[in-house]
Order: structure tokens, then C-alpha cells, then sequence
């Protein structure tokens, strides 16, 4: 009898330490998940930029890690620069994500580091952790340049054509005086951003992309006459001359 008894409180031994065994086990092998580790998703935002601000499918994030998706919807190049991180410069259309962690609440800046740019708008405080902080909307002006009115006189027979590159910042002329008459501008941008090449008073160019062309035929009367970038803020940075008509 007392044999029984030992047989069953051994046998009860043995099933007890194989069930505290396989406990042991099941929380080794458990996934972190299942453990109580929480993995956090990344929180995402989208960032529209144009001329001259940024709009925000939120306007405040946890902390923790975001990603920004910013999509340049302008006509000209911007960037977008936040928690010590920021894009390459985008061109019109173009879009970039800007992974940025947050490890304390606050409130953050951010800004386009293109020249001018965020002294035109494009600037602000981004809430994480906190509440958004209230602006109050400023009509900001595209800035323009000075236009001259078209030089009057004779204009000559000659025909000329004249080659243009384009880059950051500045141009390239193939000549810098022609005989009055026709001239035709073959334009070309070889640069990394938008630019364009107008003859103030007598033709705007059109905005060009990287690579590509544009080619136009004015009458020229004998003059000097300014040409210049129009997009805002290049010509504070060397993107104009002028070309000399002779009689």
C-alpha cells in the first residue's frame, strides 16, 4: 500500500515539473508580441508644398517615429526641412518621404531651405505631443521683376541665332552682342533645378525642367537689352545679364 501511495506522489511530481517545464518553455519561444512587447507603427503624413507654403494632412503626431511624404505641387523647386532632417530638392510634381523620429514632445520647425523661400511662407511650428500651434494666415506676394517696355526703333535684317544654357546660377550665351534683326534663343536647362530665360520687354520663357529645351524667334531693334530668371528669389543669386543689339 505505502508502495501505491509513493508511486502516485512521484508520478504527481513528475507531471507537475513537466508542466512548469513546458511554462517555462512557452514564454521562451512566445513571439516579443505575445510576450507584451508592442511594436508602434510609423505615423504618416502627407506634405503638399507650392508657392509659398506647405499644407498637411495633420497638424500634430505622437511622439515616436513619422514619415513624411512630401509631393511638390508648384511650379518651381522646393524642399522640405524638419527635426534636423530634410529632402533633396524637388521639382514640380516630384515626391520624397523624410523618415524623422521624435523622442520628445514639442514644438518643431520646419522650413524650405531654398533661397527666399521660407521668408515668402514657407515656414512654421509642426505639434508633436502637443496641440497645433494657431497661425494666422498672411497673404504672402509672389515676388516679380521689374519689367522694361519695349525698346522701339528699326529693326534690322539680320538673322541670328543665339545658344542659351541655363544652371544654378546663371547663363551661358554663345555671343554677347547680335545685329538688329530676328534672333532666334535656343535655350537649354542644364542645371538641377526650374529656370527659365526671359528678354525683359519682349518675351517671357517658359519654366524649364532639368533637360529640357525651348526655342524662340524675337525682333530686335538696336538696344541693350536685360534678360533675367523669373523665378522668384534666382536673380538675387546671379540668374541675369544683358545682351547687346547692334545697328
Amino acid at each position: 500500500m505505502r508502495k501505491r501511495i509513493q508511486v502516485k506522489r512521484v508520478a504527481g511530481v513528475a507531471g507537475l515539473a513537466t508542466l512548469a517545464l513546458a511554462g517555462v518553455l512557452a514564454g521562451v519561444f512566445l513571439p516579443a508580441g505575445a510576450a507584451g512587447t508592442q511594436v508602434v507603427a510609423p505615423t504618416k503624413v502627407t506634405v503638399k508644398a507650392s508657392e509659398f507654403k506647405y499644407v498637411f494632412s495633420r497638424r500634430s503626431v505622437p511622439t515616436g517615429t513619422v514619415i513624411f511624404t512630401v509631393i511638390n505641387r508648384g511650379k518651381i523647386s522646393h524642399d522640405f526641412k524638419i527635426g534636423g532632417k530634410k529632402t533633396k530638392s524637388l521639382l514640380p510634381g516630384k515626391s520624397a518621404k523624410l523618415t524623422v523620429k521624435f523622442t520628445k514632445k514639442g514644438q518643431y520647425a520646419f522650413l524650405c531651405t531654398l533661397l527666399g523661400h521660407a521668408k515668402a511662407g514657407m515656414k512654421g511650428k509642426y505639434a508633436v505631443a502637443t496641440k497645433p500651434v494657431t497661425t494666422t494666415t498672411t497673404k504672402t506676394t509672389t515676388p516679380t521683376t521689374t519689367t522694361t517696355p519695349p525698346p522701339t526703333g528699326p529693326v534690322g535684317n539680320a538673322n541670328t541665332t543665339v545658344q542659351v544654357g541655363m544652371f544654378e546660377y546663371g547663363y551661358n550665351l554663345s555671343q554677347g552682342s547680335v545685329p538688329s534683326g530676328q534672333v532666334t534663343f535656343v535655350i537649354r536647362n542644364n542645371g538641377s533645378e526650374v529656370h527659365n530665360f526671359s528678354v525683359q520687354g519682349v518675351k517671357v520663357g517658359a519654366l524649364l525642367n532639368p533637360g529640357q529645351t525651348e526655342t524662340y524667334t524675337v525682333g530686335l531693334p538696336a538696344a541693350r537689352f536685360s534678360y533675367v530668371c523669373d523665378v522668384p528669389f534666382h536673380i538675387d543669386r546671379g540668374m541675369l545679364g544683358s545682351l547687346t543689339v547692334n545697328p
